[in-house]
This record gives structure tokens, C-alpha cells and sequence, in this order.
């Protein structure tokens, strides 16, 4: 068998610009109930949480402008500082699908003052998550199982061969780094795992009671797969099981109520506008 062959960056930087996100939404996140994206794409490697980046195009954006038409208004009003004209047409595209595919969310997100830091973190993770299937496979299901070790930790050359086994032959050697190397950057801003660059330990963020009620109330209308109780979502946070009931129980709201495997939740707001406008 002959040696792996390598490709040159310039070879990379064209494989990843030729999957990069369009400038209209993908036909799986345009239908009339929002759904999670399932199709695997390379938006990550130059983009992985934008925390910043997101709570700047929450409070400039705004929806009734044609996505076409932002590009420029965002570079000319400095929406992200100084970056280039074609970083800015990146992160719209980008966040053309995290947060333009959830119309209520955005509407939300927009109006939402004040918002904390820590809030501000889970958001943009679950609106990763609900974008980018590869890195809601590698928070909500692997290092899932990494917390089960002796010692929970992470590091690039784990990352790298779960990325290998995740989509064998799909990418170059220099391509399945940088997913390895970027999953671990976005984990790392979520607040999953140690900033550190060798081997990383596991941890997890606060997650406030309005960033929980708005993940809860973003699921309610949202295709996904799992369940409003046991998702990738929750999972990756650390809120599963007995420790999920005691906080559902308790959340502002909500009547939660568990029989067995039977679980029964009523909210005081309808839906998630409904919620954002009694909360912000």
C-alpha cells in the first residue's frame, strides 16, 4: 500500500472555501418548522464559536434586510470592527445558519438585553451544535464517553482519529487536523474543555436558568433528533438524568413532572417569542 499522500495548504484552503456556507440558507433549515442541520460541511475551520462575533450581529443585524445586502452595511458600519470585506461576508454566511434558520430565536436573541456572559456561551454552543453536525457529534456523544475515563481529557490526537473513524477517506490528513484542531477550539470557548493545548481536561459551563428555559423553548420548535429531555443538546452541558429533573423542577415557568420514563412539561409562555418578550 503506497504512502498517504498529503495535500499542500493552498490545496486545503480550496477544499474548505468550496464547502464554505452559501449566501441563502440550506434547503434542510428553510422548512416551516426549523429544523437541525444534518448535512456535514467544513465551516468550522474558519469559523468555531464566535462568541463575540455573535452578540455584535445580535444587536446590528436585522432580518427584513435581504442577506445579499448585509455584506456591505456590516463592513461600511464596522458591525465587526476592522475585519476584511470578505471575514465579514464569512460570518454573516455563517451565521446565516446558526441563527437566521431559527426566526424566533433571532428575534429573540436581538431584543435580548443584558444578557450574561455565561448565557451568552451555552447559546452560541447549542447554536453551533444545531448547525454543524460534526461538532454536535463531538460534544453531545464523544466527550460524552471521554467523561466516563479514570481521568477525563481530551487532546488533538484523540480528537483526530475520532475524526477519522467519524468520516473515513472524506478528508485530506491536513484537513481532518484542522476539524480536530478547531472542534477543540469551539469546545474550548463553550467552556467543555481546558483552554490548554496538550492534554485538555473536561469540565462544564454554567448554564443559567435563562439559558436554559431559552434552549428548552428553541427545542419545542425545532425538528431534531431525541427527545426534549435527552438530546446532544442537554447531554453536552451535563444535564441529563437525575440532575436535569432537579432543574427542570425548579425553572421559572415551567410545571415539570416525571412518572418512570414518562415526562410531562407545561410552560407559562406559548412559545419562544412569547417567552423572550416576558423575559428580557
Amino acid at each position: 500500500m503506497g504512502a498517504k499522500v498529503v495535500k499542500p495548504a493552498a490545496e486545503v484552503a480550496r477544499e474548505v472555501r468550496s464547502q464554505e456556507a452559501p449566501e441563502v440558507l440550506p434547503h434542510e433549515c428553510t422548512q416551516v418548522r426549523p429544523r437541525e442541520c444534518t448535512t456535514v460541511h467544513t465551516r468550522i475551520l474558519r469559523l468555531a464559536l464566535g462568541v463575540e462575533e455573535s452578540r455584535l450581529y445580535w444587536a446590528e443585524v436585522d432580518p427584513s434586510v435581504p442577506p445579499a445586502e448585509r455584506a456591505m452595511r456590516a463592513f461600511e458600519e464596522r458591525w465587526f470592527g476592522a475585519k476584511s470585506l470578505e471575514r465579514v461576508r464569512y460570518l454573516l454566511a455563517s451565521f446565516l445558519v446558526r441563527y437566521d434558520a431559527y426566526p424566533a430565536a433571532l428575534e429573540v436573541l436581538r431584543r435580548w438585553k443584558g444578557m450574561e456572559p455565561a448565557t451568552r456561551q451555552v447559546i452560541c454552543h447549542w447554536h453551533l451544535q444545531l448547525a454543524d453536525p460534526l461538532y454536535r457529534a463531538f460534544t453531545g456523544s464523544y466527550l460524552l464517553q471521554r467523561r466516563g475515563m479514570a481521568e477525563p481529557s481530551v487532546d488533538r490526537d484523540a480528537t483526530l482519529r475520532w475524526v477519522k473513524a467519524e468520516h473515513p477517506g472524506r478528508w485530506s490528513e491536513s484537513t481532518c487536523v484542522q476539524f480536530a484542531s478547531k472542534l477543540l477550539s469551539a469546545a474550548a470557548e463553550a467552556g467543555l474543555v481546558s483552554a490548554k493545548r496538550e492534554q485538555r481536561s473536561l469540565s462544564y459551563p454554567r448554564v443559567t436558568d435563562e439559558a436554559l428555559a431559552y434552549l428548552l423553548q428553541l427545542l419545542r420548535e425545532t425538528k431534531f433528533e431525541g427527545t426534549s429531555t435527552d438530546n446532544p443538546y442537554l447531554a453536552s452541558v451535563g444535564l441529563t438524568d437525575g440532575f436535569l429533573d432537579q432543574r427542570l423542577r425548579i425553572l421559572p415557568g415551567l410545571a415539570y413532572r416525571r412518572m418512570a420514563q414518562l415526562t410531562e412539561m407545561s410552560w407559562s409562555a406559548p412559545d419562544l417569542a412569547t417567552w423572550g418578550e416576558a423575559t428580557r
